[in-house]
């Protein structure tokens, strides 16, 4: 069982690494969000496309390491 989540936990941090290196960085800084960011914050496609995916696989990768490593460090403990 040990094995499984270890398993497990090593693929989830190569998804999440990757996911979060995929990502396009906010470079444009405090002047792109007073001129035009909030075009993009609240538009209709932030959800879509390649950075939505990219945006949910980081959480879901996110959420499934941190309830691996907590899982593990509750099994290896007692």
């Amino acid at each position: 069982m040990i094995i499984a989540f270890k398993i497990v936990l090593i693929v989830v941090s190569v998804v999440l690494i990757a996911s979060v290196l995929l990502q396009e960085g906010n470079s444009t800084g405090l002047s792109g969000s007073i001129g035009g960011g909030a075009e993009q914050l609240f538009g209709k496609k932030k959800g879509r496309g390649y950075q939505g995916i990219l945006t949910k696989a980081t959480l879901i990768g996110a959420i499934i390491f941190i309830i691996c490593s907590l899982t593990l460090v509750f099994i290896e403990g007692r």
